[in-house]
């Protein structure tokens, strides 16, 4: 265990300004040899313990410090009173806990859908939350694989790691090129590939489960929240499917559709 007081100590530096975008680019893509990525809160910090990665250090509040288990041996645990980690930081890390951790070597879409049954596929989700939320949704409803396009937000970001619970550092996922390339892979591998869209000509969820375009293996595709999945990757799409709704509610949001039409095929298929 390591003793901090002095904001300025260089021990600190990968924990840095974290709401400024600007000057985390430059610190996490220049921490390691493929940059460093931030997990915050316990829940998310015993994720990080799992997933292997390589660990630069913990910080800890003295409080926090005193009740969780230390980190894996040879890892240091930096402790700093909770305004010293503000001062860092750029806000109070109310949770009293953030870790730095080296990304992994980027994966190549084949691999990380060659084992898998379920994969969902995410089209310019740009939002953080949004995109920590569909990773948090696929680990619970048993999807073994995530393939993003370019326009995504990176599941690494501090937001997107909190709100997923720590999924998206352990879940396998791949930057694709585009939607398209990713459908390809897929559908290659004898994918259904189901595209999540309210367009009313969509068969509803329950229609496309009894005609088993919701079996293994499959694919969900979803877009951002507004525009949604694009016209052309739907009609690319084996099947299109929506979720009935009263009058006067148009869609919901992305990761609470994906969770909807993931579960009733869970349950279609009895929670395999």
């Amino acid at each position: 265990m390591i003793t901090i007081d002095d904001p300025q100590d260089p021990r600190l530096d990968d924990y840095r300004h974290l709401t400024d975008a600007s000057a985390r680019r430059a610190i996490e893509m220049e921490g390691a040899a493929h940059g460093i990525f931030i997990a915050e809160g316990p829940v998310a910090l015993e994720q990080l313990y799992a997933s292997g990665l390589p660990i630069r250090s913990v910080l800890m509040t003295p409080s926090r410090a005193a009740s969780m288990p230390p980190p894996p041996a040879g890892v240091p645990l930096l402790v700093a009173p909770r305004p010293v980690v503000a001062a860092v930081a750029g806000y109070d890390v109310h949770r009293g806990v953030l870790s730095a951790a080296e990304r992994p070597r980027p994966s190549r879409p084949d691999d990380v859908v060659s084992t898998a049954q379920r994969v969902l596929v995410l089209e310019g989700v740009s939002d953080n939350e949004n995109v920590g939320s569909l990773f948090r949704n696929a680990a619970a409803l048993g999807i073994d694989a995530l393939l993003l396009d370019p326009a995504c937000t990176d599941p690494y970001y501090r937001r997107s790691i909190r709100v997923s619970s720590g999924w998206s550092i352990r879940l396998p996922h791949s930057r694709v090129t585009d939607t398209r390339q990713a459908l390809e892979i897929l559908s290659g591998r004898g994918f259904h590939t189901v595209a999540l869209t309210p367009q009313v000509q969509a068969d509803p969820v329950d229609v496309a489960a009894l005609r088993g375009d919701l079996d293994d293996p499959v694919a969900y595709v979803v877009g951002a929240e507004g525009p949604g999945l694009g016209s052309r990757s739907i009609a690319a799409c084996s099947a299109a499917v929506r979720i009935p709704m009263c009058s006067g509610v148009d869609s919901l949001n992305v990761a609470t559709s994906l969770a909807v039409v993931a579960a009733f095929a869970a349950a279609h298929r009895g929670w395999s």
